[in-house]
């Protein structure tokens, strides 16, 4: 069996912590029960020191033996087919999970990224909050009716459209009961509280190394 290993940065700030992307595949690797490890870049370099695995300079990319996979949701797609804990066998339920799992990329998060660094960023008209209001509103509508996002079960769709969903400013964006029931039922899970205790623990562990390096 192959080795899968998550590459991630050797430290981050503080505020990233618990949200940088590597925590999508912990995550998905501890529902599925598949064996990882996590292996570090440099911080300081990043844009360009591993250009040959991850063309734009960001994290993650995964590696599983002779393959290597960059972006998260590419990452996340591959460990899916590992495991039907993250997604189903049946053609038509697995057509709607990364049916999904496209949605909370191209749908939900191209609008929630741009959106939140123009917020972090002081803009004084955020030309973007029409278009994420209409976009949260109608994922609330959604998520009023139904549990999960397909399936009837949690799949690799809600770990990935919970994900986006978690980042404080979303969560904070008007009042969407369902949306936020569905992000507190999704992040009660033991394996996201396991994957993002986990990555607190790693870039601790780096303060330290850091505090004797300087």
């Amino acid at each position: 069996m192959s080795e899968l290993i998550i590459w991630t940065l050797d430290w981050v700030p503080e505020g990233p912590r618990g949200f940088v992307r590597d925590l999508r595949l912990r995550w998905a690797c501890e529902e599925a029960g598949l064996v990882y490890s996590v292996r570090s870049i440099p911080f300081e370099g990043r844009e360009t020191n591993h250009l040959s695995q991850q063309p734009f300079g960001q994290v993650p990319f995964l590696s599983d033996g002779e393959l290597e996979i960059f972006e998260s949701g590419a990452g996340l797609l591959h460990l899916a087919r590992k495991s039907e804990n993250l997604m189903p066998r049946d053609l038509i339920a697995e057509a709607k999970t990364v049916q999904w799992i496209i949605a909370a990329l191209n749908s939900i998060e191209m609008v929630s990224v741009p959106w939140w660094f123009l917020e972090i960023s002081g803009a004084k008209d955020n030309g973007l909050a029409d278009w994420m209001a209409n976009r949260l509103d109608q994922l609330e509508n959604v998520l009023k009716d139904r549990e999960w996002l397909s399936a009837d079960r949690f799949t690799a769709a809600d770990l990935l459209m919970a994900d986006v969903l978690r980042v404080p400013k979303v969560r904070a964006f008007g009042d969407r009961p369902a949306t936020e029931a569905y992000v507190a039922r999704v992040t009660d899970r033991p394996a996201f509280k396991k994957a993002h205790s986990d990555q607190l623990a790693y870039f601790a562990t780096a303060d330290e190394a850091r505090r004797e390096q300087y």
